[in-house]
């Protein structure tokens, strides 16, 4: 005797279980109406999201390349501290493993939330790349998003201890109660 008449022998006072025919499901009219709910939901967060930063052309840069940009007016003195890595960090943000449409999303929040905590130095590590692909990809994002956000007063690429060329630091433009506390502080009277 063989495996399956074993199998035979076992299942002998088994009935098989009765199936019901299977239902064509037609889409009413509720479940048309919360497509289109959904829809217009998304295109309505999508108008919503102010991420202005550029998505459809990229300039290289190197992996080993420092990033630099300063905004007309800042002082000698303090890009020197931020390219040292003097100031203290606020807040860090890290785009290692992120897509480049992840990046993008990533850094626009942050810019946007550093604004509305009043934080003023940040930190981007975007890394060099170099095992990629396509190398510096996200460092060179990184290097056209700052340059187009307006409320970035400079950035360098970091010093070794904090990633070197693989991360940047980001000094962001005062507030306005920010502006007037260093006012208050050197007895400043603004006209």
């Amino acid at each position: 005797m063989d495996e399956f008449d074993d199998f035979k022998t076992a299942m002998g006072d088994v009935t098989p279980l009765k199936t019901q025919p299977r239902v064509q499901l037609t889409k009413s009219h509720r479940d048309i109406q919360s497509t289109l709910v959904r829809r217009q939901a998304a295109i309505a967060i999508d108008e919503t999201n102010n991420n202005h930063l550029s998505d459809n052309h990229v300039e290289m840069v190197d992996p080993q390349e420092v990033l630099s940009f300063r905004a007309n007016g800042l002082q000698d003195g303090v890009f020197r501290k931020l390219r040292k890595g003097k100031y203290p960090l606020d807040a860090r943000l890290d785009l290692h493993r992120k897509t480049v449409e992840q990046a993008r999303k990533d850094v626009y929040d942050f810019i946007d939330d550093a604004k509305k905590y009043e934080l003023r130095t940040l930190i981007i590590l975007h890394g060099k790349g170099e095992k990629e692909a396509k190398p510096a990809l996200l460092k060179s994002w990184i290097n056209k998003w700052l340059r187009e956000l307006d409320d970035i007063l400079a950035f360098h690429s970091a010093q070794q201890f904090d990633g070197g060329t693989g991360a940047v630091y980001v000094m962001l433009r005062k507030s306005e109660s920010q502006k007037q506390a260093t006012r208050d502080l050197h007895g400043i009277r603004h006209i």
